[in-house]
């Protein structure tokens, strides 16, 4: 287990710290992409690290790369992580959290895709009966089944910054009307893939957001993570209710445990309690197992 506050020793060049991931130039190809077990909420890093996070992470992720690379690139390499680690560097605390990838663009836009109505997208419904442009039915519950899935992007905030939702013709203004429909296009098809897989192992998923980057070739490649409890909310299809926030296999239950307490959001954040920090782990550790059908 590797805590949130601990860097740990690649040897490598740090390039970039994110809410959850540490990046470290390898050669002017390729980076070394390390999922820390550090946690974020309301985009905000929490003091309290969640023991074995990032590796959950990095190996759904790598999951989903693989089933969907028929929709989509990604950003892997073939490269193992100890081939790009200096010869004096352990490389065994990095394995399970780390992957070599190439170096893209990545686009200013967080693409999301959402089935359901829940979170920030509840939230602005509840104020306008719309989001990110769509106009959605009336009388729609907390955790209601949309229509048909809605593709509502956002913009990528900094660290302690808080992403804000755009719409489709704000996307088109940003990155032009191809990039712009082909980032819609790609998202929707790579909800709509994995929310059937997940339903058949019993996991709703309500929503999902993706990075994209471009390569030196121009091909855009989804890339950071995919289809985890970080960046998507997964539901228990046997206890699924709508009209409230349903239990969930993701950081829901922290941001419920968060949204109980007086805080504005603004770092910095409150400690968790033991036993939230036992139980979100345990959350992600299902969902690993039971959408991968492997034992964590």
């Amino acid at each position: 287990m590797v805590a949130a506050s601990a860097e740990l020793n690649t040897g490598l060049t740090l390039i970039h710290r994110g809410k959850v991931r540490d990046v470290y130039e390898i050669d002017q190809q390729r980076l070394l992409m390390v999922a820390t077990d550090r946690l974020s909420a309301f985009d905000v890093v929490l003091p309290d690290p969640i023991p074995d996070k990032g590796a959950v992470l990095t190996q759904l992720s790598n999951f989903w790369f693989a089933r969907s690379e028929s929709l989509c690139a990604n950003h892997l390499t073939d490269d193992p992580v100890d081939s790009a680690l200096p010869p004096d560097i352990d490389p065994v605390p990095l394995r399970r959290r780390s992957v070599v990838v190439r170096r893209l663009k990545p686009l200013p836009v967080e693409a999301i895709a959402r089935g359901y109505i829940a979170g920030s997208g509840w939230k602005d419904y509840c104020r306008s009966g719309r989001v990110a442009g769509h106009q959605l039915p009336n009388g729609l519950r907390e955790a209601d089944l949309l229509p048909e899935p809605i593709f509502s992007p956002s913009t990528k905030a900094a660290v302690g910054e808080h992403d804000q939702t755009i719409t489709f013709d704000e996307v088109v203004a940003m990155l032009g009307e191809n990039m712009a429909e082909q980032l819609r296009s790609l998202t929707l098809e790579l909800y709509a893939a994995a929310r059937v897989y997940a339903a058949e192992r019993g996991i709703l998923i309500a929503d999902t957001k993706f990075e994209f980057g471009i390569d030196s070739e121009g091909t855009l490649r989804v890339m950071d993570e995919m289809l985890t409890p970080d960046s998507s909310r997964f539901w228990p299809a046997d206890s699924y209710q709508p009209g409230g926030s349903p239990a969930s296999y993701d950081k829901q239950y922290v941001r419920d445990f968060l949204e109980a307490q007086n805080w504005n959001k603004q770092a910095p954040a409150p400690r968790l309690p033991a036993a939230v920090i036992a139980g979100t782990r345990q959350r992600y550790v299902e969902a690993y197992e039971r959408l991968t059908g492997n034992a964590w």
